[in-house]
């Protein structure tokens, strides 16, 4: 849904190769800190890879740099070169071809096969690729993760045609630092995207048919925050899988075995951190889809060790708390009560959703309530009906918003909780088809005059509800934001838009403010800056129109302006290792990071 033309205007034109003195003159300040030749604080990484040569980056020339104010030379690689004349047709314009990749993507009729021609294309011209991204964001992120991701990974061992990223099996116990070594760009790492597959979106144990969802954060972390491709390393972890479907699948491109007990697997997580420290000393790992269990274990065992974060119970939670704070304004506006009365109803207590009740705990601190007046506002729904102690033992994860005011016999019904809850905002997060169904919306209505429904399960066959239904049964009163993409609709003369609570808002700018600053940790409260960062984005426009998220359009700006409130958390926490970052305004910080924002 693009409601004004796609902003741009921090992309940082290409520049030609400086001369010698040039460089001096400026004093290295444009090394790129996600680039393969320099790391986050602008210092070379000497580079120990033999295998670095292999990749789409070009030849090698001298680079001057300069180290404790001494200039030196190192062999740096240069950009990819074009191809020798004679080997394109004559008339190979980058703005015409740009045109043609474009068509023959429409060309496609399916959103799987549209997947494919962007993985060939990115493959044989990363350089089109992004610029595509870039320019059509709105209709090209929903190809390259969700929904198409899901399809994508649910087919991957069907349409597997070359290798991309690191696998690395529970066979590789005891020299995982081997494997690692394989990958060819050692120095020019700088974010890993991880997963085993355990709980891939809301389509459960998929093996090594999760890789596609590493390949495609990575891809959006290109495209939203300008970290360079090469600075990316795609791992899939491959544990086994309890997936029969794909045991059985002749064509199944993982290890045919059922998955270890947990002890094996953590004792796995303890050898491969531990090596990825070690091989890749400048990376930035992000944790996606393990199940919920090993989602919340591995956050706290390796959080405050390494540099590591958990998109689904962090990300997730941000970029939801972003838009909720938008949402209660809109809300509390109609109703006239204070943003401190809300009460939040989750459907759902797995990873996902208990991160986000967790996130928004913040929202009500931000209104001056304690930290256990904020948690008495967030009530928890499951498979077995509302959470509460009485009702008796409960996983872990769950106990912290586990209901000690309720002592009644099990509720169940959803519509009875509502009544009982009387909350201002339902969001769902149970991969529950249809939960939200019109008795529970119109209930929801009854009780505000713009009640807020955020179905946030994904893809959208999975969605607790779609957007046209939630605008119909609620009169069109609903504010509404979902996980995956819904068009917008006309309801009594007004366009209504959707919001969409996607995580490529958030995770991109993090990721630019922790490579940047060089955190060795990334703190709850660099996460709560990225949300609020999100939050305060939105234009006068945008607002007028009752968005509670930005256009897609402008995630590049929006991803700087989160990774420098991100740095500056870092840096008030003591976190941040990038010393001379301290010193500049939020006028020359802002200016640096879009500086090093690669632009295809």
């Amino acid at each position: 849904m693009s409601l004004t033309p796609a902003t741009r205007h921090l992309a940082r034109p290409r520049c030609a190769r400086l001369s010698l003195n040039q460089f001096v003159r400026r004093h290295a300040t444009e090394a790129d800190p996600v680039s393969s030749t320099h790391r986050a604080d602008g210092i070379p990484t000497p580079n120990t890879n033999k295998s670095a040569n292999v990749g789409p980056s070009g030849p090698r020339v001298l680079t001057p740099y300069w180290s404790n104010g001494v200039q030196k030379l190192k062999l740096a690689r240069g950009p990819p070169p074009r191809p020798a004349h004679g080997l394109t047709p004559p008339a190979l314009d980058d703005e015409i071809h740009k045109t043609r990749c474009l068509a023959q993507l429409r060309s496609k009729d399916k959103s799987i096969e549209r997947y494919i021609y962007l993985t060939q294309l990115k493959d044989a011209d990363p350089r089109i690729f992004y610029k595509l991204c870039l320019e059509n964001m709105a209709e090209i992120t929903p190809l390259i993760y969700t929904p198409t991701v899901g399809d994508a990974c649910l087919q991957f061992s069907h349409n597997y045609r070359r290798p991309e990223g690191l696998f690395i099996s529970l066979k590789d116990k005891g020299k995982i630092g081997q494997v690692l070594r394989n990958w060819p760009r050692i120095s020019e790492a700088r974010i890993a995207v991880v997963t085993d597959g355990s709980r891939i979106l809301g389509l459960g144990d998929l093996g090594v048919n999760g890789m596609p969802i590493s390949i495609g954060k990575l891809s959006l972390y290109v495209a939203g925050a300008g970290i360079r491709p090469e600075s990316t390393v795609p791992i899939c972890l491959d544990l086994g899988t309890n997936n029969e479907k794909f045991l059985e699948d002749p064509l199944y491109l993982g290890l045919r075995q059922r998955r270890p007990p947990m002890e094996v697997t953590n004792e796995f997580m303890e050898e491969f951190m531990y090596e990825m420290s070690r091989v890749f000393p400048d990376l930035l790992v992000q944790f996606e889809d393990f199940s919920t269990d090993k989602a919340f274990s591995y956050l706290e065992a390796f959080r405050n060790r390494y540099p590591v974060f958990n998109d689904d119970i962090q990300g997730t939670g941000a970029v939801v708390l972003s838009g909720f704070l938008n949402a209660a304004k809109l809300s509390s506006a109609a109703s006239g009560r204070p943003l401190s009365d809300h009460k939040i109803l989750f459907l759902g207590a797995g990873s996902a959703g208990v991160g986000v009740a967790q996130q928004l705990t913040s929202f009500f601190m931000l209104q001056g309530l304690s930290e256990q007046e904020a948690r008495d506002r967030i009530y928890l729904v499951d498979s077995q009906g509302l959470i509460y102690d009485e009702r008796g033992p409960m996983a872990e994860h769950k106990k912290y918003f586990s209901r000690r005011d309720y002592r009644g016999p099990p509720m169940t019904n959803l519509v009875d909780i509502i009544e009982h809850v009387q909350p201002t905002a339902l969001l769902g997060l149970s991969t529950i088809k249809g939960a939200f169904n019109e008795e529970v919306i119109r209930t929801m209505s009854a009780l505000n005059p713009r009640p807020i429904i955020f179905p946030l399960s994904n893809p959208v066959r999975l969605s607790e509800c779609e957007f046209h239904e939630a605008v119909e049964w609620s009169n069109g009163r609903v504010i509404f934001a979902s996980g995956s993409p819904f068009p917008e609709q006309d309801y009594n003369g007004r366009t209504l838009y959707p919001g969409q609570g996607n995580n490529m808002y958030i995770f991109p700018g993090l990721g630019l403010g922790a490579i940047l600053s060089r955190t060795s940790s990334v703190t709850d409260s660099m996460v709560e800056a990225a949300s609020l960062g999100l939050a305060d984005s939105l234009t006068p426009e945008e607002r007028s129109l009752d968005l509670v998220y930005p256009q897609i359009e402008r995630i590049r700006e929006i991803s700087a302006q989160i990774a420098l409130k991100v740095i500056r958390a870092a840096q008030k926490e003591g976190v941040d290792r990038s010393n001379d970052l301290r010193s500049m305004d939020d006028v020359a910080l802002l200016n640096f990071v879009v500086s090093k924002m690669w632009v295809p």
